[in-house]
């Protein structure tokens, strides 16, 4: 029976257990639904009041998707056979064995705090295989393990070195980075914040509670990958018009309008654009907001720069989003590669001779990427590749022979690593 239809009146929970619910809830929207884990918060932790509560059920949940083959491995060592994957009593034990092994929870709370989401056998089931565990004294490897179906897919396109490199990536926390609205001002901002800086305008932290940091309120900085910062940064300075496609929740837009374009910023989802339109009001940055489809709406003239941060699998950014492992299938790499051929095709229309378009996708997936620019250049004669130089981007990255991109797990790992990328600039013929 599915997981979430095995509910209980969560007035009579005791504590501790509302929050190992609403992970559960979480792990359903997830593997069973295939929703973002970030879009199944808000009802998944509906009449949880505290926010710390509700932090805890978020970070049981991403740790579980983190460690779940491994998790699975270990239940299935210890049971006669095999639970489906959509047993409440795997689901239970997950959670209570990442309390345990990833998260420091105490044992003994660990599986207090997750009986009472199970009734009769199977309760007995995860008391027991849970107790045979803990006396076995088994352990989840330092370096988890990618699920099979992925594994197979990104080794097809990037070798062991992007195996490994996606495992690693995934063992520790990502750090945070900020994006400057004044790149001059690096060597400040990071003294103050006690960061390091890989490139002008960025500093890198290991962590923080965001909105307390010295300069937020003042809009000085905002978070932003730094691979996510590489696209807007492909456009450079200009005072002429910039076009930022598929643009909430607005950083490569502040990016554009602080150095110094005049920025229509695009979006279809009205609540991505009201986090857009704070973030720019926060940062003090200036641009004009349409709310509309790309594919529907129309341009008054051309632009001298159009960036298409396009809609994709996101799994470049699995070290943040873990879900996107077990989300995204073949199918929805090819619907996404499927609206972004559309797009940047409709785009490209936007640019004026001469004029500037980047095409970015924050995936790990060629379809979105390498095949798409190949797609694109097959059909549009009047535009050519200007190379990514060395000098645009940090220590460490290094431009394609062929003049795009492309940033994968692994790259930049001594210094904490980045997002999964591929962006190129093209420019139209004059």
């Amino acid at each position: 029976m599915p997981p979430q239809s095995q509910s209980s009146d969560t007035r009579f929970d005791p504590p501790g257990v509302p929050a190992r619910r609403a992970a559960l809830k979480l792990l359903d929207a997830v593997l069973r639904q295939g929703l973002p884990l970030e879009s199944a918060l808000d009802r998944a932790t509906a009449g949880i009041d505290r926010s710390d509560d509700r932090a805890l059920a978020r970070a049981i949940a991403a740790e579980t998707l983190r460690r779940l083959t491994d998790l699975d491995a270990l239940i299935d060592s210890a049971t006669a056979r095999p639970l489906p994957d959509d047993a409440k009593a795997r689901f239970a034990l997950r959670i209570a064995l990442v309390q345990a092994l990833a998260l420091g929870t105490p044992s003994h709370a660990a599986i207090a705090t997750v009986l009472p989401l199970v009734d009769g056998g199977p309760r007995k089931l995860v008391h027991g295989v849970f107790g045979t565990l803990s006396r076995r004294g088994d352990a989840l490897p330092e370096i988890p393990t990618l699920p099979d179906a992925t594994a197979i897919r990104w080794h097809a396109a990037w070798g062991d070195d992007g195996i490994e490199g996606a495992e690693q990536a995934i063992a520790v926390p990502p750090p945070l980075d900020l994006t400057l609205a004044d790149p001059s001002r690096t060597e400040e901002w990071a003294e103050q914040l006690a960061g390091e800086s890989l490139m002008p305008g960025h500093v890198r932290l290991p962590g923080g509670h965001v909105p307390e940091m010295p300069g937020f309120e003042q809009g000085a900085w905002w978070v932003q990958d730094i691979a996510a910062s590489l696209p807007a940064r492909l456009i450079g300075t200009g005072t002429g018009t910039a076009l930022d496609i598929c643009a909430a929740p607005g950083g490569k837009t502040m990016q554009l309008a602080a150095a110094g374009w005049t920025v229509t910023a695009l979006d279809n989802s009205p609540t991505r654009i009201e986090r857009l339109t704070d973030n720019l009001a926060r940062t003090k940055q200036a641009a004009d907001i349409v709310t509309a489809d790309a594919l529907l709406w129309k341009p008054p003239a051309q632009a001298d720069a159009v960036l298409i941060d396009a809609p994709c699998s996101a799994t470049g950014i699995f070290r943040r989003h873990p879900d996107v492992l077990y989300r995204v299938r073949p199918s929805v790499i090819s619907e996404m590669a499927a609206l972004q051929e559309r797009i940047f095709a409709r785009a490209a229309d936007w640019v004026k001779p001469g004029g500037t378009l980047v095409y970015a996708t924050c995936s790990l997936e060629p379809a979105e990427g390498e095949e798409q620019l190949r797609r694109f250049l097959s059909v549009r004669s009047d535009y050519r590749i200007d190379p990514v130089r060395q000098d645009e981007l940090p220590d460490g990255l290094v431009p394609h022979a062929d003049g795009y991109l492309r940033t994968l797990p692994g790259m930049l790992r001594d210094v904490g690593g980045l997002d999964g990328f591929f962006m190129v600039r093209l420019i139209r013929a004059g």
